[in-house]
């Protein structure tokens, strides 16, 4: 026996095991003589259709998982062991069934479920050595698989933690640019503010006048109220009213005086001529 080799129990069962002179044991018998050609599309047709007459016969049912498992078709192969299991009526027959559906999953790696099969085989039939051997060889397997399994895991969580972080990392950078958002937005809000309260404010320093010139309105200049007081020089070439009136009393005070010498000299007069007689 070749260690590291399935011992796969391909067990065609006889037309005789399953003595019955009827169609299904015909048909189950044309499939064998197939399965001997290696004709496995013909096998298969054959135990299909004694499958059609008789869906729960167990002979069909392995045989046809043979089938299957010859053509590569491990998937179908599986279904099949495991309906003639469950249908199998000795404790031979599941053993057979079990041990075939062993081989299913070790060609699968899946070495944990051939594991499994393989004890239940035992468990219907614990002196077969064919059976034992594949159950030690699947467990070893299983044993060396293990520490891939860990470091796959290992890795599985570290894809995670790194998945995480990044996700923290976006959605710290989401709440940071809505924050950005937020602060640029009451930024332009207080800038608006502070236009409007600049335009009012100039608006205001038009309308009032500037706290120097409310104190020069308040308290004038000492000299600008002399100013005032005093009259305006007149211009050149221009008579003040002040003169203009000096000006009329000076010439009617001296053509007063005139008129007093000339009233005088009539007083005093010179000498008359009497009337004449004439």
């Amino acid at each position: 026996m070749h260690k590291g080799s399935i011992i796969i129990s391909v067990l065609i069962f006889s037309t005789l095991a399953w003595a019955q002179d009827s169609k299904i044991d015909n048909r189950i018998y044309d499939g064998n003589k197939a399965v001997e050609k290696e004709n496995y599309v013909a096998a298969e047709k054959s135990y299909r259709e004694a499958l059609s007459l008789a869906p729960e016969k167990t002979a069909a049912l392995f045989n046809l998982g043979n089938t299957h498992f010859q053509d590569e078709k491990y998937d179908e192969a599986s279904q099949r062991f495991f309906q003639a299991q469950k249908v199998a009526s000795s404790k031979d027959e599941k053993h057979r069934a079990f041990h075939n559906l062993g081989n299913v999953f070790m060609k699968e790696k899946q070495y944990q479920k051939a594991v499994e099969a393989y004890k239940n085989a035992l468990r219907n039939n614990p002196n077969d050595e064919e059976t034992r051997y594949n159950y030690a060889l699947a467990k070893e397997l299983l044993d060396n698989e293990e520490p891939p399994q860990e470091q796959e895991q290992e890795d599985n969580k570290d894809k995670k933690d790194q998945q995480d972080q990044q996700d923290q990392n976006e959605d710290q950078k989401d709440q940071e640019g809505d924050q950005d958002q937020k602060d640029n937005k009451d930024q332009e809000q207080k800038g608006d503010e502070g236009d409007q309260e600049k335009d009012e404010g100039e608006s205001k320093e038009g309308d009032e006048p500037k706290d120097e010139e409310k104190d020069q309105n308040q308290n004038p200049n000492p000299n600008d109220q002399q100013q005032k007081d005093q009259p305006q020089a007149p211009r050149q070439g221009q008579l003040s009213p002040q003169q203009i009136q000096s000006l009329l009393e000076a010439m009617n005070n001296q053509e007063k005086s005139v008129q007093d010498k000339v009233n005088a000299k009539q007083i005093q007069g010179v000498k008359t001529r009497g009337k004449k007689d004439w």
